[in-house]
Order: C-alpha cells, then sequence, then structure tokens
C-alpha cells in the first residue's frame, strides 16, 4: 500500500527566484572540469617523478607512517584508508588497485611496495585489502628520501587541513624506468618500463653532453626492458618513440623446442609478452584448435609455479615441425603482441608528449632543484647550528658566572639581557642557553664544541661550493645516481632483436613433416630410429657402444613398417613416433633412439627380431624357427594392425625374421651343436597366416638353432660366417669362448630337412655355439656390454676351431647398406 505524504505550504515570505543558465555553457564549464580533474588529478603522471596522484598520495602516506623495509608488514587496509581518509578522497577500489600494482615484479621494473600475501598473477585478481599486507620497498624509500628538508612543495590537500607534496624527491627516474600508463579525458599516456642501469648511463652522459643526442642516448638506451623479460623484435619503432614520443613495438614470448617425452616433442613458453597471461595464452589456442585454425597441438599445460617461474608447455602431435608451429603461435595468439608507446606526461602543470631527451632532461632538472634545495636546507641548518655552538663556547669558558648571572637575575628577561650585554650574544644563543638544563650546560665539553664547530664549518663550505659551482651540482646529482644504479639496478630482461620480425620458418618451412623417403633402423640393443633422408648410409669403419644395426627398412616419414617378434607376431610402427638421427655420412649412432618397448607392447620375453615393410607385392618374408621349422609368409595376407604369421608348436620360438628381395635367395641355418645349412628360397612355398611352416634344418636332440637368415644375394662370395663356441653350463653372456670366422663359400649346399655340415669344431670345455651369424663382410660385432669387438681374420677351414675371445658377442652386423632387401 502507497504511503501517504503530506505537502506542506511555503511560508509567507517565500520569494522565488529562478536562474535562466544556458545548456550548452553550462555543459561546456562542467566537463572542462571534469576534464581538467581526471588530467590532473588521475590519469597523467608527472614527468618529474613520474606518479600519478595518487601514487604520490600512497608513498607520501607509508612515509609518513614509517612502513620501512626494516620494519614490520601492516595490513594493506590501514594504508588504504589512511590516503583515502588524508589526501585521496576517492574510492577505496582505486587506491587499492593503485597500491597492488605498485607491489607487482610482472607490472612494473622496479617496484616500490613490498607485498606480503596474495596480489594477483597476471591473469588473477588479489585479495582483498583485509587480507594482504604491505611496507616500503627499498626503492621506495629512495623516492622519499630527504622530502623532510624542503625540497620539494607541498600543498593543501582536499580539505586543507593538511599539505602533501605536489611532487616527490625522486632519486629513481621512475617514468623511464617503470613507465606508465592512463586513460585521460581527450588524450591517453603509455610508455614502456626500461633499465635502471641503462637509464643511469644516458642519464650521466646527459650530464656531461647536455647536446647528446637520441643515438648517443640509444647506445645507453638500446630499448625498452620489460618486466616480464621476453623478446623485442624490431627496433625501428622504438627509435620513433625515442625521437618523437611516439611509436610502437613487437613483443614476442621467449619459447624452445624440447623433447617432452621420448616419443613426443614440445614448446615450452618460459617468458610472455608484458601484460599477457598463460591464461590469455591457453584460452585462444583452445579457441583456434577448436575452430580447425591451428593444427598440431595435442596438449597444453601450465606447469607454473614460485619456485621455477613461468612454464607453459605446449605438447605437439607427431608429423608436425615445432618450429612452424611456433610461428603459426606467434601469429594468431597473444605470444607476439604490439606495444604502442604515447609517452604524454605533464611537464609544468602542462600535459605534453616527450621525447627520450626530454623525459631525462625533465627528471635532470628535478634533481638539479631537490639537491639545491636540499643543500640549501642543509646549510641553512648547520649554520643556525654553528651560531649556537659559537654561543656555548662563549658562555662555557666562564660557566660559573654564567650560572651566578642567571641565579642572581630578577627573572628571565633580565637573565636574558644580562647575558646578551655581558657575553656578547645573540638573543637566539642566549635564549637556548637560558632553555638548557643545568646539568646539560655543565657537562659540555670545550674540545667537544670545537670539534663540532670545525666539522659545521667544513660542512657549510662543502654546501656553499654546491649551491655556488653548477659543474660540482651537476657531479653530486650524477654520482648520486650511479649509486642508485648500484643498490636498486638489476641485469636485462628482455631481449632486443634488429630483425624487422617478418616470419622466416613458417614459410620456409612446411607445418607438417613431409612424407620424405627414410631409412628405419633397429640396433643390438632395441633401439629404433629413423634416418633424416632417403640416402643410403656409407660404410664408414667409424663404430660406437650400442651401434651394431641388425635391421634397416626403406620408409617414409608419414608411413608405417612391420615388426617381426619372437613369438610370430607382426606389429605395425608408425615411422613418424621415431626419433631422427642426425644426417650423417657414415654408419647411423642409434645413441638418440627410442627403445623398442617404449613403442610396442611386447608380452614377457616376446623380442623384436627385424623390420620389414607392409607392401602386399613381392616374395613376402621367410621366417626361422628355434625348432628348425621355415615358413615363407603370402604378403598377401598383410592387412591388420597385429597378427601371427606362423602357427608355432609348443615351447617353439621364432629366431630369425628377414624379408625377402626376389625370391630367390639363400636362407641359411645354424645350429647349436655348430651345423650349418643352406639351401635356396625357391624351395620353400609361400603360406597363409595359419600355416606351420615346412622343415628347415634337422635338429638333434637337446640343441636348437642359433641363427637363421638369408645370405645376400648380391655378395655371396664377400660373406662370412661368424661363429663363437663356449661351455652350455656358463651363465649367457660371462663364457667368451673361441671366435671363428670362415667364408661362407667354403660350405656346400644340401637340401631342406637336412642336417647341414659342420662350421665349427669344439674345443675341451666346449659343448655349443654360443653366438652365429651370417652375413657381409667386414663384419663388426659388439660385447654384451654394448663395446665394439674385433673380430679375427677370417680361415679356410670350414670345421676348424675358433680362437679365444676376450668378451662374449652379443650381436653382429656386415656394411649397413646389404641389410636393405626392398629397393624403391
Amino acid at each position: 500500500m502507497a504511503r501517504r505524504s503530506t505537502k506542506q505550504d511555503l511560508p509567507d515570505d517565500f520569494e522565488e527566484h529562478i536562474l535562466d543558465t544556458d545548456i550548452k555553457q553550462e555543459m561546456e564549464t562542467s566537463f572542462l572540469e571534469y576534464a581538467y580533474s581526471v588530467i590532473y588529478s588521475r590519469a597523467l603522471p608527472d614527468a618529474r617523478d613520474g606518479l600519478k596522484p595518487v601514487q604520490r598520495r600512497i608513498l607520501y602516506t607509508m612515509n609518513d607512517m614509517g612502513l620501512r623495509p626494516d620494519r614490520g608488514h601492516v595490513k594493506s587496509a590501514r594504508v588504504v584508508g589512511e590516503v583515502m581518509g588524508r589526501l585521496h578522497p576517492h574510492g577505496d577500489g582505486a587506491i587499492y588497485d593503485a597500491m597492488v600494482r605498485m607491489a607487482q615484479p610482472w607490472s612494473m621494473r622496479l617496484p616500490f611496495i613490498d607485498g606480503h600475501g596474495n596480489f594477483g598473477s597476471p591473469d588473477d585478481s588479489p585479495a582483498a585489502m583485509r587480507y594482504t599486507e604491505a611496507r616500503m620497498a627499498p626503492s621506495a624509500v629512495a623516492m622519499t628520501a630527504s622530502i623532510d628538508e624542503d625540497t620539494v612543495d607541498f600543498k593543501p590537500n582536499y580539505d586543507s587541513r593538511e599539505l602533501e607534496p605536489s611532487v616527490l624527491p625522486a632519486a629513481i627516474p621512475n617514468l623511464v624506468v617503470n613507465g606508465t600508463t592512463g586513460i585521460a579525458v581527450g588524450m591517453a599516456t603509455n610508455c614502456a618500463p626500461h633499465n635502471l642501469i641503462e637509464v643511469v648511463q644516458a642519464l650521466r652522459h646527459l650530464i656531461t653532453h647536455p647536446k647528446a643526442t637520441v643515438d648517443d642516448l640509444m647506445r645507453f638506451i638500446p630499448g625498452p626492458d620489460l618486466p616480464t623479460g621476453g623478446k623485442i623484435v624490431g627496433l625501428e619503432g622504438i627509435r620513433d618513440a625515442y625521437e618523437t614520443g611516439r611509436g610502437s613495438f613487437r613483443m614476442r614470448a621467449t619459447a624452445r623446442v624440447e623433447a617432452i617425452t621420448n616419443r613426443r616433442k614440445g614448446i615450452v613458453v618460459t617468458e610472455l609478452p608484458y601484460g599477457v597471461g598463460t591464461e590469455k595464452v591457453i584460452e585462444r589456442i583452445k579457441l583456434l584448435v577448436q575452430s580447425k585454425k591451428l593444427q598440431g597441438i595435442s596438449d597444453i599445460k601450465d606447469l607454473t609455479d614460485r619456485s621455477h617461474g613461468l612454464r607453459l608447455v605446449i605438447e605437439v602431435k607427431n608429423g608436425f615441425v615445432p618450429e612452424a608451429l611456433l610461428e603459426q603461435l606467434y601469429k594468431q595468439t597473444p605470444m607476439e603482441d604490439s606495444f604502442g608507446i604515447n609517452a604524454v606526461a605533464l611537464v609544468d602543470g602542462q600535459p605534453r608528449t616527450l621525447a627520450l631527451k626530454e623525459m631525462l632532461e625533465v627528471f635532470l632538472l628535478h634533481r638539479f632543484d631537490v639537491v639545491r634545495r636540499r643543500s640549501l636546507f642543509r646549510r641553512t641548518k648547520a649554520a643556525d647550528r654553528l651560531h649556537l655552538v659559537e654561543g656555548l663556547l662563549l658562555a662555557i669558558l666562564d660557566i660559573d658566572e654564567v650560572i651566578q648571572l642567571i641565579r642572581t637575575s630578577d627573572n628571565a628577561a633580565a637573565a636574558k639581557e644580562r647575558l646578551m650585554t655581558v657575553f656578547d650574544l645573540s638573543e637566539i644563543q642566549a635564549d637556548y642557553i637560558l632553555d638548557m638544563p643545568l646539568r646539560r650546560l655543565t657537562r659540555f665539553s670545550k674540545l667537544e664544541l670545537d670539534k663540532e664547530q670545525d666539522e659545521l664549518k667544513r660542512t657549510i663550505e662543502d654546501l656553499d661550493a654546491i649551491l655556488g659551482d653548477d659543474k660540482l651540482l651537476r657531479k653530486v646529482v650524477s654520482d648520486e645516481l650511479g649509486e642508485v644504479a648500484k643498490t636498486y639496478g638489476t641485469p636485462r630482461r628482455t631481449v632486443l632483436l634488429e630483425s624487422s620480425g617478418t616470419s622466416v620458418t613458417a614459410s620456409a618451412v612446411a607445418l607438417e613433416v613431409a612424407d620424405d623417403p627414410c631409412f628405419v633402423y633397429l640396433s643390438s640393443t632395441g633401439l629404433l630410429a629413423r634416418s633424416a633422408n632417403a640416402e643410403q648410409p656409407g660404410q664408414g669403419g667409424g663404430r660406437a657402444n650400442h651401434d651394431v644395426v641388425v635391421s634397416m627398412v626403406r620408409a617414409t616419414a608419414r608411413g608405417e613398417i612391420g615388426g617381426l617378434t619372437s613369438t610370430g607376431r607382426l606389429v605395425k610402427i608408425g615411422v613418424l613416433e621415431l626419433p631422427q638421427l642426425p644426417d650423417t655420412a657414415n654408419d647411423p649412432h642409434l645413441a638418440g633412439g627410442l627403445q623398442v618397448s617404449e613403442i610396442l607392447s611386447l608380452e614377457p620375453g616376446e623380442r623384436l627380431l627385424g623390420l620389414c615393410t607392409l607392401t602386399t607385392e613381392g616374395p613376402g618374408l621367410v621366417l626361422g624357427t628355434r625348432q628348425g621349422t621355415v615358413k615363407r609368409v603370402n604378403p598377401e595376407v598383410l592387412g591388420r594392425d597385429d597378427w601371427e604369421v606362423i602357427r608355432l608348436a609348443d615351447g617353439d620360438e621364432v629366431v630369425g625374421a628377414v624379408e625377402l628381395a626376389t625370391g630367390h635367395e639363400t636362407l641359411c641355418f645354424i645350429t647349436t651343436d655348430a651345423q650349418l645349412l643352406h639351401f635356396g628360397a625357391d624351395g620353400v612355398r609361400p603360406q597363409g597366416r595359419s600355416g606351420g611352416g615346412m622343415a628347415g634344418v634337422r635338429v638333434t636332440a637337446g640343441e636348437r638353432v642359433a641363427w637363421f637368415g638369408v645370405v645376400d644375394p648380391d655378395a655371396p662370395e664377400g660373406s662370412v660366417v661368424v661363429t663363437s663356441s663356449g661351455s652350455s653350463t656358463a651363465l649367457p653372456g660371462t663364457e667368451p669362448g673361441a671366435l671363428k670366422v670362415a667364408p661362407f663359400s667354403e660350405y656346400p649346399p644340401k637340401g631342406r630337412a637336412t642336417g647341414g655340415v659342420r662350421c665349427h669344431r669344439f674345443l675341451k670345455g666346449e659343448d655349443t655355439l654360443v653366438f652365429a651369424w651370417v652375413g657381409t663382410a667386414p663384419a663388426r660385432a659388439a660385447a654384451a656390454s654394448g663395446s665394439p669387438i674385433d673380430l679375427p681374420e677370417a680361415t679356410g677351414k670350414r670345421d676348424g676351431s675358433g680362437v679365444p675371445a676376450g668378451q662374449a658377442l652379443a650381436a653382429c652386423a656386415g656394411p649397413v647398406a646389404a641389410r636393405v632387401r626392398v629397393e624403391g
């Protein structure tokens, strides 16, 4: 229900006066007053101390409260309340926001407030002022130093009850070092931060060379130094800003390509452009990925913490070039941003656009005035103290008479008059002596007063010299600036790049990895890798640990190959997932390869024996088992990701698997009882996946096949047989045994399913072959430890004994080029 209200009658003597005002004139006047208030009292900094009014009032209030770096923190709300109640009649939110910014190291190159608590991050807002604490940072002390020595002018506050400084003494060139940003009415300002040490060097050079040019100053200040580091690409806009006060430059994040896992690379971002947070970058990348405008990114993680700093990890999909993707990120995300310089500040109460030299000159003129006024204040203070000391020296010469004179005087006025007459003292000296307690007057020593008098005279002489000599005044300012740089200076964080920033990588390198021909290698220690080009490796003699290549196959970078395992399985391997080896002319070194277990899911005890192509044409695959079975697999059955290529009997396993090139190769078995059998692959009928093979070599009871493979058809005369004998009771790899190398041509062929011929004669203590291999000479071997082993010279006896070996063999291989079976 509406409340009723009664209208009061106007008094009888009431007279109505209506003033007509032009609305246009009223709007102009009100807007000008508002614009003036925003420009001079809020948004624009003073060019002398580089501070806006709210920032200046915060530092002055904290200095008055005694919140120095050597004292404890106090609640931020207490500081905000003091500033708002005494000097800044605006909302507490604006004051606290300005206070928080002065405490954030990513916002200011040289923070003025030491914050304790959650003062936010580049993406998050700070905690409320009732939770955080603050005190002055050491650099803030330099901004307010000597403010009580009449170095700056004071003006009434908003209610004229107190005085506040119109500018701080500012021993630090804050406008250039920390920069500023603000939006006023009809104008705005945006200055970039710089390195304090570089700015001080330029200031000291300008003191001694007042006619220095911009080029001279840029030898000391080559460009901005942003709090968040990063890179600045292109310096043309920086020079324009230094000459005219307006310009722009491009900021770029600091990123590098790293191996995130053994199978995947990523882009690690450690520094972002000034004013850009990780959440902003992540949000933009997610949007681009969802809209299909950016490809090649599998995941993005923000691993930033206080101990390691910013760390943004962008995982790159296999098949994409990280360097080219990084260029795309620079183009399409805030990882590269522009900064526009518009150096507008108040000079003598007027907003002006300042070039670099003008900003430095305004600061130097302010420092000259501060040092001059400070020197005058200290000289006056020293002169007043000297006048009092001289009066004490006159009175202390006859202290008893002074005391007697004061006691016999009727009152203080008479005592003062008599002191001035008898001892020839001034009124100030006489009042000082009368106001001093008697115990202090009697404790004065003439020696101490003489020493103080001499010190005061020297001080006055030094201060007179500063006030009377402009060169000496400049030297004092220069020395103080050098001390400021030494105390508060830090190394440069931002890297400057001369390049104009045109993208070269994105146009020269494709985003995705090209499907170029390459080779895939398998080493004896189970390492997989791919080559960087399609050239076959040479036959150089260089060897390294874990570097014997036992299988190699042609492939393409984005293709797939097959891997044959000891359980008779054939599994697919994506070539793109394999690490790429450096481009070398000699034999590849697989130290940077990837373990088979990280690519394939193998059963316990299952081993990868060899590599093959997945072509459905050609002669197919051939396998030999532990129990002497041989099977030739029809290539038409290849087509699944994981399948069995042979049906094995109980206790049997595959010991060798090779891809045929022509179908007319020579197949070879070597058993542990030193029997060698070789026959043509033409005699082996191709079978399907379910086939169990046919008899290959006859194995006696208690023996097994030690090696099965294909003899190179292009070099039958250059092939050799390498065997190593030992004891069956010794642990594997611990019995060096005896090594024997014989030409393969010494062994005649026999029919399939026969026992073959003797290839090694056992000596005393030897009863089995622990290693066997047939391949193209010169053969190279590796021990169980991975170190290379030199093989003996080939002998003509096919059934001769071996020579003692220093270590047990683990692997053997011939020239790498001979391992390729399929051309094209």
